[in-house]
């Protein structure tokens, strides 16, 4: 996967925006205004997702390529390399567990608002 593929992803989701909120430098994705993914465009080969607690833990350790989160809360963020040995599908499946936090996440009135 790639930044384009990775890109055209997350922005096939409902409700997903893109944007530079911290500088030229890092392209982020929300989904209701709510931030669930962020790549740098300088290295562009790692991508950060929100992740739950526990499955956080599980995936660091099954999986070189996924690190605690590069200047996020390590608790809930991971960092995934996109070069290793992830499959398409477990890096799809990372971004849609992110996507799904974030919403899980919303009010009722939020969801409702973005159709969600």
């Amino acid at each position: 996967m790639n930044i384009e593929d990775l890109r055209d992803y997350c922005l096939q989701k409902p409700a997903v925006t893109e944007g530079f909120p911290f500088g030229e430098e890092t392209l982020v994705f929300k989904v209701a205004d709510k931030l669930f993914l962020l790549i740098g465009l300088d290295e562009a080969n790692r991508f950060n997702v929100k992740c739950d607690p526990e499955l956080a833990v599980e995936l660091r350790d099954r999986h070189p390529e996924v690190q605690p989160g590069w200047h996020m809360n390590k608790k809930m963020w991971n960092t995934v390399y996109m070069d290793g040995n992830l499959t398409v599908k477990q890096l799809h499946e990372m971004i849609d567990h992110s996507y799904e936090q974030v919403v899980k996440g919303l009010t009722k009135k939020a969801r409702l608002e973005h159709g969600l």
